[in-house]
């Protein structure tokens, strides 16, 4: 079954120790926590996906924050990034509820799948090449599981590039090559992409990115998807 599947690969997932940076970088964050977070438990481990088995729909991100999923021990959960997304997702049918504080919240998924390109939280959120390539593989082996999927919506143009690239792998990327930017749409074998902005604070604190179009970029990725 796909749900068996994608458990036996996400405990690959966090057992993981390839990257001896990343693995650093995790496990000191969870040692020196700001103060907001004093006395928590981190989960300070990598982060599968998680959502959906039957998704029709992949959101991918770039990779845990140090102290949100690396605490939580789920994508996008809390920290202000999943707070500005998890509210479009609930939105636009998605997900339960409007928020993801914890992994035992009690939140679900419908339709959606939650992924990233990198596992572990990197330094100033910037994975070095190699660390992408070493990771990369769980993304496309997700893929593979997620058998219903027909569309993905690449959380910023790193997210995009890693998407190209599992895609791709182990040939070459397309050409000409499909370019990123906020709703670009592009057909890659079997998917269709939507691109949208991270919603990161630097991207939702200036207004480059705003709840409506986030959301319009969640619709167009329902209305691609199709029926289930």
């Amino acid at each position: 079954m796909v749900a068996d599947s994608l458990s036996r690969l996400a405990a690959e997932v966090v057992a993981c120790r390839r990257c001896p940076r990343l693995v650093q970088w995790r496990e000191d964050a969870a040692s020196n926590p700001p103060a907001r977070f004093a006395g928590q438990t981190y989960w300070a481990r990598p982060l599968p996906g998680w959502g959906d088995p039957a998704a029709r729909v992949l959101l991918v991100g770039l990779a845990p924050a140090a102290h949100g999923g690396n605490r939580t021990g789920r994508l996008f959960t809390g920290d202000k990034s999943g707070d500005f997304l998890f509210a479009s997702l609930h939105r636009s049918g998605f997900v339960s509820q409007p928020t993801s504080t914890a992994a035992s919240d009690g939140l679900s998924a419908h339709g959606l799948y939650i992924g990233a390109v990198v596992r572990c939280a990197p330094p100033a959120n910037k994975p070095m090449p190699a660390e992408r390539s070493s990771c990369l593989p769980f993304l496309g082996r997700e893929l593979r599981l997620l058998t219903g999927l027909r569309v993905i919506v690449p959380l910023g143009a790193y997210a995009w590039e890693g998407v190209l690239r599992a895609l791709a792998a182990p040939g070459p990327i397309a050409s000409p090559r499909p370019v990123f930017g906020h709703l670009a749409e592009a057909s890659a074998g079997r998917y269709s992409l939507v691109g949208s902005y991270h919603p990161s604070q630097q991207n939702t604190f200036t207004g480059r990115l705003t709840p409506a179009m986030l959301d319009a970029v969640m619709l167009r990725a329902r209305r691609l998807a199709g029926p289930a």
